[in-house]
């Protein structure tokens, strides 16, 4: 199995949502997270006053496939969530050898 952990704009989630739920991955983990990258870093005025942004607002997904399914899925995510903007997405893979769900006693 492999875990595949991706960092992407909010108006990148729902493709890639329903182009994952079409190839039949349907259990995923979904936070709403902030970014950091210098490349980013802008001034807004709110109230007549500037301010520094640092963090931006992202969506992290944590899903689990088989292995057979990890390729596909990797691809899905890098085609539908691609802003081409330095310091943007991000997407991490690992290897999971085992796991289990809990189960109410």
């Amino acid at each position: 199995m492999k875990k595949i952990e991706a960092i992407l704009q909010h108006s990148k989630f729902n493709e890639v949502q329903h182009a994952l739920l079409a190839i039949g991955v349907d259990l995923l983990t979904v936070c709403e997270v902030k970014g950091f990258s210098p490349q980013n870093r802008h001034v807004e005025t709110y109230r007549s006053k500037d301010h520094t942004v640092d963090y931006l607002p992202k969506i992290k997904i944590d899903l689990v496939v088989m292995e057979q399914k990890a390729e596909q899925a990797l691809k899905i995510i890098l085609d539908c969530a691609n802003s081409g903007k330095p310091g943007g997405d991000k997407v991490f893979i690992s290897d999971v050898k085992e796991a289990g769900c809990l189960v109410p006693a």
